[in-house]
C-alpha cells in the first residue's frame, strides 16, 4: 500500500536502528520523516525501541505509526496461528480496528488453539477457518504467519509484514508438549501484538 503515508522518526544517539528502520519502511512502501532525537532512544510514532530491539519490534512501531484499520493474519489452515493471532488482536487493539483472518486452505480451529487463548480469558470457540475470499475488502495490513509453508498471497493493496512463527500443530512428542508449542505462539504473539496496539512491550 503506497498512499503516501510517513512515518515519524525521532532518532537517539548513534541511531542504532536507522537501517532497519529504513528497510521496514520500503517494505511498506512508506517514508520516513526523521528528527534530531537530541537522547539516547530511538522513537517510531510512539514507540521507545530499546538498543536492543528485534526487527518484529521495529515493524510493529512502524506499523503502529500508520494507524491501521483492518488487520489480517494469514497462514493457510486458518486452524491455528492466525485463529490465535486474530483472537489476541481483538483483545489489544482499539474498538475502530477490524481484525481478520483466514487460509489458503481453511480447515478448521485447532481445539488446542482455542485452549491456549482460553487460558488466558479470551474466547474464540465461536470462530472458524476462513478462506482468503471470505475476507470482507478494505484490508490495509496483512500479516503472514507461516514457517515451515508457502504463505498464502494476499492480493489486494496493503501493508505486509511476515512473522514466520513455528507451527504448533503436531509439534512435541507428547500432547502435552504440543500444548506448550500453542502457548509459546500465543506468547509470542501476544508480545509482537502488544506493541502494535498499546505500544508497549510486555
Amino acid at each position: 500500500m503506497t498512499d503516501g503515508r510517513a512515518v515519524d522518526v525521532r532518532f537517539g544517539e548513534g541511531t542504532p536502528h536507522a537501517d532497519t528502520i529504513g528497510a521496514v519502511a520500503r517494505t511498506l512502501g512508506v517514508d520516513v520523516v526523521a528528527h534530531e532525537g537530541g537522547g539516547v532512544d530511538t522513537v517510531v510514532g510512539d514507540v521507545t525501541l530499546p538498543a536492543d530491539a528485534p526487527r518484529w519490534m521495529i515493524e510493529a512501531a512502524v506499523l503502529r505509526a500508520l494507524g491501521p484499520k483492518h488487520v489480517l493474519f494469514l497462514c493457510v489452515a486458518n486452524s491455528a496461528r492466525s485463529q490465535m493471532g486474530e483472537g489476541l488482536a481483538r483483545s489489544l487493539a482499539p474498538d475502530d480496528v477490524k481484525i481478520s483472518s483466514a487460509g489458503s486452505e481453511p480447515t478448521q480451529v485447532r481445539p488446542q488453539a482455542i485452549q491456549a487463548l482460553s487460558e488466558v480469558g479470551l474466547d474464540i470457540t465461536g470462530h472458524a477457518s476462513n478462506g482468503t475470499d471470505d475476507v470482507e475488502d478494505h484490508v490495509d495490513t496483512v500479516i503472514t504467519l507461516c514457517a515451515e509453508e508457502v504463505c498464502p498471497v494476499w492480493l489486494g493493496h496493503a501493508w505486509r509484514l511476515h512473522w514466520g512463527l513455528p507451527d504448533p500443530a503436531g509439534a512435541g512428542e507428547t500432547p502435552e508438549e504440543e500444548m506448550d508449542a500453542f502457548r509459546s505462539v500465543r506468547a509470542e504473539l501476544t508480545r509482537r501484538l502488544t506493541v502494535l496496539f498499546r505500544g508497549t512491550s510486555e
